[in-house]
């Protein structure tokens, strides 16, 4: 009896990235890409309503896969269809495939950078060396460990330490010859600083990196900050795409992924502990050292990221009244969550607040310390998920709204991330509805060189709201973000005879060979964006009893590209004179890194976190008013010249 041939699994091969492996037959190509690591624009986790994750099937091939599904016939049209275009999430795999992954469906891998801000730091460590003298090693391990120990008693006070078995390994290694003195690295991180873990020991004629890395895992970037723990240099950064953007942009898209699933919450947690490894190795590079000299780590993150990073049952955080499951700082081992540093590093992990506001913003709240402040400041941290405090010395309160990924390019039509070949700079002459525009990566404006010399592969977050901000003042948006029926110009495109979207770069200027425009549909998303913003940021002044505030601090990686005279000419800020907004770069991150440099840090957060008042939005009577209300454009302050139509 012959045996029947095992049946061969298909070859998905990615161009023009030449990536290929196999898939399970019906594997979607979303899912493949996926297990390959290519990388496919994925807004709304494969459920089809993005139509981010086009890919282009040569027509020859088309026996291979699925038939058009229903939705991508209304998502895409029978051309492209019969040209072959189809989306990744809804194509399924039947045969061997070649499948083309087209320049404006590529999520790009690299991010803006995070880098530290240059600022004073105290430094006193939840890790840090010790000096000791051994008398000579004998008999057994648990007689050397135990000399350790006294020593640290007597010389140190650290009575009722212990040593973590990474440690009595080490001690086995060093501690063999006469009287020796030996560098011993200890933890005294937790509430009760006499209680110390000794983690490593080593001979202080073989010298170590005492090294710390502080995390700001966010939806869309993590970013990755080492640091001499000695000396309190910080010695490299790094920052990274968060790969979860493959299974959804918003937080909410990944706790359904995590909910329906089976094991897709760890399969989450695995992808960002994976990241943080790899991104880890490269800082660690770039400091010529190792990452076996990470001996604590510090981690923030809003309330999703936080528990899908520990990998924390999020069934809480998807209904009302959208509790986390742990409120209070994690003090554990790092290998605990799959961080391969040192086999004894230590992870600390701030603590959340309520609700959807985390330990992100509580290391927002350490960072630029509005409790030591006179006069009420607003800080903003604008990401896809937009956290707000609002207070002073006397009182703070906090609250979390949904921006939606509108801000980080997503939702957009040519919408992508602030990456190289971004739009993120607009002006438009309001007189001639001439336009110029900036790209990342390039110093000069379109206008200033010859037609098509400037690239542009879509348009990012803070380039939208530029050329919303531009396109309001020249009248061809109204007040309701409508478009100005009345217009007419070359760079209007009409639909059913309505003026329905701007061109900002022509099909010269465009790497795809197609227009970016800014259509109606991304006005709107914007409006949805920044009314949640506006809405919140009114709903906590009106609880503290004033009409505007003091100071407006704009946080986060995406807070710092803001044009503040832009955010304040589209009302996505409260009122505020320019001169009282500032940008701060990521202060997640610089919260981070002071929680990793002193202990103090830590019990400030703690504190902070039970101090502030949470207000939750989606129960306050009056949100919805000031959502409607926050929906048009119409200027917070827009002072004579505040909105420059020239290139700067």
């Amino acid at each position: 009896m012959t045996t029947p041939a095992k049946k061969k699994r298909p070859l998905v091969t990615f161009q023009p990235l030449g990536r290929r492996g196999p898939a399970t037959p019906n594997d979607d190509l979303l899912s493949v890409a996926r297990r390959l690591g290519v990388e496919i624009e994925s807004v709304c986790g494969g459920k089809g309503s993005c139509a981010k994750c086009r890919v282009r099937i040569d027509p020859g091939d088309a026996a291979a896969v699925s038939a058009p599904t229903a939705l991508e016939r209304r998502q895409l049209g029978e051309e492209p269809l019969r040209a072959g275009l189809r989306l990744a999430c809804q194509t399924r795999v039947f045969d061997d495939v070649t499948v083309l992954v087209p320049e404006e469906s590529s999520r790009a891998s690299a991010v803006g950078p995070k880098e530290a801000r240059e600022r004073s730091r105290q430094l006193d460590p939840a890790v840090r060396t010790h000096a000791v003298s051994l008398p000579p090693a004998s008999g057994r391990e648990t007689e050397r460990a135990g000399a350790l120990l006294a020593a640290l008693a007597e010389g140190h006070g650290l009575a009722g330490a212990e040593v973590d078995p990474a440690a009595a390994q080490a001690l086995g290694r060093v501690a063999v010859s006469a009287r020796e003195e030996l560098t011993v690295v200890v933890w005294q991180g937790g509430r009760a600083p006499e209680r110390a873990t000794v983690l490593d020991v080593f001979s202080p004629k073989q010298p170590q990196p005492l090294l710390g890395l502080a995390l700001d895992v966010g939806t869309t970037t993590i970013a990755a900050y080492l640091a001499d723990l000695l000396t309190g240099k910080i010695i490299a950064s790094e920052s990274s795409l968060n790969p979860q953007v493959a299974f959804g942009d918003d937080i909410i898209t990944r706790l359904e992924y995590a909910a329906h699933h089976p094991g897709g919450g760890e399969e989450l947690q695995r992808a960002v502990v994976a990241e943080v490894n790899a991104l880890a190795a490269q800082v660690t590079s770039r400091g010529a050292t190792t990452v076996d000299r990470i001996f604590d780590v510090v981690m923030v993150g809003n309330t999703a990221m936080h528990h899908l990073f520990m990998g924390l049952d999020t069934a809480s955080l998807r209904q009302a009244p959208f509790e986390p499951a742990v409120r209070t700082a994690i003090e554990t081992k790092a290998s605990a969550v799959g961080l391969a540093f040192h086999p004894a590093c230590r992870l600390y992990v701030l603590p959340n607040e309520a609700g959807f506001v985390g330990a992100d913003n509580v290391a927002v709240i350490i960072a630029e310390e509005p409790y030591r402040q006179d006069k009420v400041v607003l800080l903003i941290d604008v990401g896809t998920n937009g956290e707000l405090v609002l207070g002073d010395c006397r009182r703070m309160l906090s609250a979390s709204c949904a921006t939606g990924p509108a801000f980080e390019g997503a939702h957009i039509e040519h919408g992508m991330r602030a990456t190289p070949g971004a739009i993120e700079r607009v002006r438009i002459d309001p007189k001639t509805l001439n336009v110029s525009f900036k790209v990342i990566g390039t110093d000069a404006w379109s206008t200033d060189l010859p037609l098509g010399e400037v690239k542009a592969r879509g348009i990012c977050g803070s380039g939208v709201i530029e050329a919303a901000a531009e396109m309001f003042k020249a009248g061809v948006i109204l007040p309701d973000g409508g478009f100005n029926p009345a217009l007419s110009h070359e760079r209007v495109v009409l639909e059913q005879g309505r003026p329905r979207k701007l061109v900002i770069a022509r099909e010269q200027e465009s790497v795809t060979g197609r227009a970016i425009t800014v259509s109606l549909k991304d006005i709107r998303a914007l409006q949805l964006g920044k009314a949640a913003l506006r809405a919140g940021a009114e709903i906590l002044l009106a609880r503290y009893g004033i009409d505007r505030p003091d100071r407006v601090i704009l946080a986060g990686a995406f807070g710092s590209y803001i044009d503040k005279h832009a955010a304040l000419a589209i009302g996505m800020l409260p009122p505020c004179e320019p001169d009282r907004v500032t940008s701060v770069g990521n202060a997640a991150g610089d919260g981070a890194l002071l929680a990793l440099l002193a202990v103090g840090k830590r019990r400030e957060a703690e504190w902070a976190a039970e101090a502030v008042e949470y207000v939750e939005l989606a129960s306050a009577s009056d949100f919805q008013a000031e959502y409607v209300k926050a929906m048009r454009f119409e200027p917070s302050i827009m002072p004579r010249g505040h909105l420059r139509t020239e290139p700067v």
